[in-house]
């Protein structure tokens, strides 16, 4: 495991795919980029009857603005963060603070979310 530092070059919320909403950044560091997220966070797309968010979705995008540091969505754009790589073909579920010993794992936060909802 390796902690190494990258650049948010894009915080976006979509629901273009599969009718379902995701959170994702793209990051770039020294010889990589990646998104960051693609967690399922809500179910709907244009033009649907029905929506559901989910709460568990909306606590992982305040941690998330919470550990980088900002209050609004928009402004984890060009943000600096530290990330756990494990190789550089694994994903990426850690991220952390540039300055503070503040992290977020959303691999640990959602397998504890659904442990506990069961």
């Amino acid at each position: 495991m390796e902690v190494v530092n990258a650049k948010i070059t894009m915080a976006d919320l979509s629901m273009s795919d599969h009718g379902v909403l995701c959170y994702y950044l793209t990051l770039e560091g020294r010889g990589f980029g990646c998104n960051y997220g693609g967690r399922v966070i809500g179910k709907g797309c244009l033009g649907a009857k029905h929506f559901k968010g989910f709460d568990k979705g909306i606590e992982a995008i305040m941690r998330i603005m919470d550990t980088v540091g900002v209050e609004k969505w928009n402004d984890l754009n060009g943000k600096y963060v530290r990330v756990v790589i494990d190789g550089w073909s694994g994903p990426i579920d850690k991220i952390g603070n540039i300055i503070e010993d503040k992290w977020f794992d959303q691999e640990e936060f959602f397998s504890e979310k659904e442990q506990n909802s069961t």
